[in-house]
């Protein structure tokens, strides 16, 4: 049996710390929301217990956890239908050259690089200076998509790059018309891509922070509630909270990636009938 290099161990080596620093907090704080009704915020566990959970769902002295979770959750579906909807449009719209386009493309990406409190900041003094009132469904809403649309724009600047368009002029040479052929050709090709720009619309919304600080209002989205918690909740019920939305996003990332297991079985399928002349 051929002896693996030195670099290989040492590689390993740093893979594994890689992976402790960056799953290891969201462990930490998994094990420490066990703790018994006595519990504090470190170690040693005092108990073992679901306390801190049950304690999520009785009346909170301080904060408004379930209010925020449905609007971070409702901002999150805004956004991601946003963001899938004009991705698609703008990918389409770049697949052929027109005047300005690439200094289109260079202002729609442009906000990946600017720090994410300055377009708070600014999303937050237009609406103040235009006379309408700051609230996480309009000017929030707004700025979170100065997050997603671009990397949205990306990916479907990619997908269409690829695309192979000889299924849009055979779909035409049968007749069809350009809202048929993406409705019936395009947008099932790229489905998956979807599933995936849809993912990422909510994902970024869902946690994001730094753009919501200003531009939220008077009511918080889930982030803002927990970092206001952070301030003056000494319990571990912020570690219950957070293990629950961590659980949260893994659910939501395991229903997108359902979804396209499904239509690739569908996919699949179609096909094999196809292949068998049904």
């Amino acid at each position: 049996m051929e002896r693996r290099p030195r670099s290989f161990y040492v590689l390993s080596a740093f893979f594994i710390l890689f992976v402790l620093f960056l799953y290891g907090p969201t462990i930490t704080i998994g094990i420490l929301s066990f703790q018994g009704p006595q519990g504090g915020l470190t170690f040693p566990m005092n108990g073992v217990s679901t306390y801190w959970f049950a304690d999520l769902f009785r009346q909170q002295a301080v904060g408004d956890i379930w209010g925020a979770f449905g609007r971070s959750f409702l901002l999150g579906l805004m956004v991601m239908a946003t963001t899938v909807v004009v991705s698609v449009m703008a990918g389409l719209a770049f697949r052929k050259r027109f005047a300005g386009s690439a200094v289109l493309f260079y202002v729609a990406i442009t906000s990946l690089v600017i720090p994410s409190i300055l377009i708070s900041l600014g999303v937050g003094l237009i609406f103040n200076q235009l006379g309408l009132k700051v609230h996480w469904a309009t000017s929030g809403f707004g700025s979170q998509l100065t997050w997603t649309l671009p990397f949205g724009l990306l990916i479907m600047f990619a997908v269409f790059n690829r695309f192979d368009k000889s299924y849009e002029e055979a779909a035409r040479d049968q007749g069809a018309t350009a809202w048929q052929t993406i409705r019936h050709v395009v947008l099932p090709i790229i489905a998956p891509s979807l599933i995936g720009v849809a993912l990422f619309g909510f994902t970024l919304s869902y946690d994001e922070f730094a753009r919501t600080l200003l531009t939220a209002g008077s009511y918080n989205t889930l982030p803002l509630e927990v970092f206001g918690m952070t301030t003056n909740v000494t319990s571990p019920v912020i570690y219950a909270l957070g293990t629950l939305t961590t659980l949260f996003s893994f659910l939501i990332i395991g229903v997108f990636l359902f979804a396209v297991w499904i239509m690739g079985k569908r996919r699949a399928r179609l096909g094999s009938d196809a292949g068998k002349g049904v």
